[in-house]
């Protein structure tokens, strides 16, 4: 979400008031995190306490659209790791009600995190100059999301919604469902700030700093229980739509050290002090994922790092796919690909493709959709993958289970940065 320094001061005994003026639930003061395309494929956590995490599925830009391919995965590395995982998208629509119905549209039966769960709207750009209509248009949106049996929010920061949005129209009806944004600064910063929490009424979640961690990270507080939507009791309810990453979240967080295999995506446990070596681990090694390269007794290798580390001090973030199964595949749909063109890449059809993973129109398939598909045998020889736009080795590599260095050499690539869209490989 958008950095911007926010610096509407507020008293602590304020504070106080607007956490106390929601209903009281477990989450109250729970810490957690936003991921957009730039945390990466599993996304990363800043402290062991964090609860929640919430991704975006995608977002217009007055009209255009972006998805983004790591929801999710996002979604079901928050999941694996025990976290609440919630949804957000890139409102900007203006005031154009056409404009958030066709966002609406798309990404509505997109949503991976389960029924109940937060899906924000995420209005910080593109305002139109009326007021009225801006309002309108993010009341639309909300009441869709509702409709569509998931928790509503606002997001944006308080001297642009004060400037373009009668938020207090929003607070009516629907209250507690702002999520406002306050950065005092650019310094690192763990825990909120409450000096700078801005004075506007309805907030249950106060976004506290784009720095939580070094490098950068967004970091939230839930002031009211919001975040637990969808989890009462521990127990996800999913929604209607097919959903993969909450599935493949439910999988990998069941995984047991005894399971963890070569070429699944794993996460170093903050509870996690010292490497195999005896050396210990940095806490920035802990907020990232990585690939076991190798597992030998109860150790296992990860890229990146290439440290190793006790498998009972990681948690999985998938399942492996096929390394996991024997005869599972995974594919994230890529923009431009086609349930024909898969299907070719596993030796199968379309009609398979679309049986197994209940698609009532092959030709309505979607950037960041998981297709899977059982039947591939692990003793199978080479397969081939042909490269889409967008590609990269490293990607490939995650996607198929393999890695750089394999592509490279079973394709005799000179250079690992010249692939082209179009290029068969073998893998």
């Amino acid at each position: 979400m958008k950095k911007l320094i926010k610096k509407a001061a507020i008293g602590m005994v304020a504070f106080f008031v607007v956490a106390a003026s929601g209903p009281v639930f477990a989450a109250v003061g729970d810490q957690g995190v936003d991921w957009s395309k730039y945390n990466g494929d599993y996304g990363n956590f800043g402290y062991d306490h964090d609860k929640f995490a919430f991704s975006q599925v995608g977002g217009t830009y007055g009209g255009l659209f972006v998805d983004q391919a790591t929801y999710s995965t996002q979604v079901a590395s928050a999941i694996a790791q025990g976290k609440r995982a919630h949804t957000y998208i890139w409102y900007q629509v203006g005031g154009s009600q056409a404009i958030a119905k066709a966002a609406l549209d798309r990404y509505l039966p997109k949503i991976q995190t389960p029924k109940n769960s937060i899906v924000a709207l995420d209005y910080e750009s593109g305002a139109s100059g009326d007021k009225q209509a801006n309002t309108d248009a993010i009341l639309y949106g909300m009441r869709r999301v509702k409709a569509a049996g998931y928790t509503p929010m606002y997001y944006s920061y308080k001297p642009y919604t004060l400037a373009n949005v009668n938020y207090k129209q929003i607070i009516k009806e629907f209250p507690n469902s702002l999520w406002i944004a306050a950065y005092p600064n650019y310094e690192v910063t763990p825990v909120p700030n409450y000096s700078f929490f801005p004075s506007m009424d309805g907030i249950s979640v106060f976004q506290f700093t784009s720095t939580y961690v070094a490098g950068g990270l967004d970091g939230n507080v839930d002031l009211t229980g919001i975040t637990d939507k969808g989890y009462e009791g521990g127990n996800a309810t999913k929604p209607d739509t097919n959903t993969p990453a909450t599935d493949d979240g439910k999988d990998a967080n069941e995984v047991t050290p005894s399971e963890i295999q070569e070429g699944m995506i794993v996460t170093i446990k903050f509870s996690a002090t010292n490497y195999s070596t005896g050396q210990a681990i940095p806490k920035w090694v802990k907020e990232n994922s990585y690939k076991v390269l190798q597992k030998s007794g109860n150790k296992v290798l990860l890229d990146n790092i290439m440290s190793w580390v006790a498998a009972s001090d990681v948690q999985a973030l998938d399942t492996g796919g096929s390394n996991s199964t024997g005869n599972t595949q995974t594919h994230i749909v890529q923009s431009g690909d086609t349930l024909s063109g898969i299907a070719s890449n596993w030796g199968t059809n379309w009609q398979e493709l679309a049986r197994q993973n209940s698609l009532s129109n092959s030709n309505m398939i979607y950037t960041g959709q998981v297709i899977r598909f059982r039947g591939w045998q692990s003793g199978a020889t080479s397969r081939t993958y042909t490269v889409q736009s967008g590609d990269n080795l490293s990607s490939i590599a995650i996607r198929l289970g393999t890695t750089v260095q394999s592509l490279v050499s079973m394709n005799d690539i000179s250079n690992p940065n010249l692939i082209y869209a179009g290029q068969t490989l073998q893998h």
